[in-house]
């Protein structure tokens, strides 16, 4: 087991010095109420009491109701100022508009929720002068488990190297809330959604596979299936002719020949 006295010591830090080289006034990030943006919350919060947790509903009843009491509860235990930003209606004109011109599969509809959120934090961000950070753990993060440009899309993330059994661990040893460690993680696009039956995988097999160890053959293909279909999801776009932004922007992967490097 990890030592979480000192990754506690250490990733507040890591976030107070992020603060420091980009300038930055403080944090914001999406609490659902969940486990991921617990963590974030309270590590955020120690690095700099400008944190600010925004609660995104949007249709689901779910968000309304018990996402939005966790949610609360967690802003109440560790002193995070917290806002509620309601985007149903947002939603609904959204979809109304896209509709006129094609109508969304159930999936797109679906992943509107999180772009929405994340466009709302950066709006809320910018205009604070903070930074978003981003919730999305190793677990999800193999699996693909997470809306491109939606919650994968962030300034700062100080839990992506964290599997779900260690986030739980984490969160344990931080004294946050039983109900937020015990209920089955869900994103909440939909009435009756967790996330380890929408995967076909439990998050214990996916840690184990990220840890090496042994798994039955069809849960490794799965997992492994996962992995390679999602490698877009965790890449920059790619630019022509190079490959990546930093390559074709900054010229990065060309090195200067001593002759260029002269007067």
């Amino acid at each position: 087991m990890r030592d979480y006295r000192k990754e506690f010591d250490r990733r507040v830090e890591w976030l107070g010095k992020r603060l420091e080289e980009t300038g930055a006034k403080g944090f914001v990030y999406g609490n659902s109420g969940g486990k991921d943006c617990t963590l974030v919350g309270i590590l955020c919060r120690a690095a700099s009491e400008n944190t600010l947790g925004v609660i995104m509903p949007c249709e689901s009843k779910r968000n309304y109701g018990e996402d939005r009491q966790h949610a609360l509860l967690v802003a109440e235990k560790f002193g995070i100022e917290t806002v509620e930003i309601d985007l149903s209606a947002v939603k609904k004109a959204f979809s109304q508009a896209v509709g006129a011109v094609s109508e969304p599969s159930d999936i797109a509809k679906a992943n509107i929720n999180p772009r929405l959120r994340m466009t709302a934090l950066y709006c809320v961000a910018q205009t604070r002068g903070a930074l978003v950070v981003g919730t999305g753990n190793k677990s999800e993060l193999t699996m693909g488990y997470f809306t491109k440009w939606g919650d994968g899309a962030s300034d700062v993330n100080p839990i992506a190297d964290l599997t779900v059994t260690e986030i739980f661990e984490f969160l344990r040893y931080l004294g946050a809330p039983d109900v937020i460690i015990n209920k089955a993680p869900s994103a909440g696009l939909w009435e009756g959604q967790t996330d380890e039956q929408e995967m076909g995988v439990t998050y214990a097999e996916v840690d184990a596979f990220i840890r090496g160890e042994s798994l039955p053959k069809e849960v490794g293909r799965r997992i492994s299936s996962a992995n390679e279909r999602s490698a877009h999801k965790r890449r920059m776009p790619v630019f022509y002719p190079e490959g990546s932004p930093a390559e074709v922007l900054c010229g990065a992967a060309k090195k200067p020949s001593p002759d260029e490097n002269r007067d």
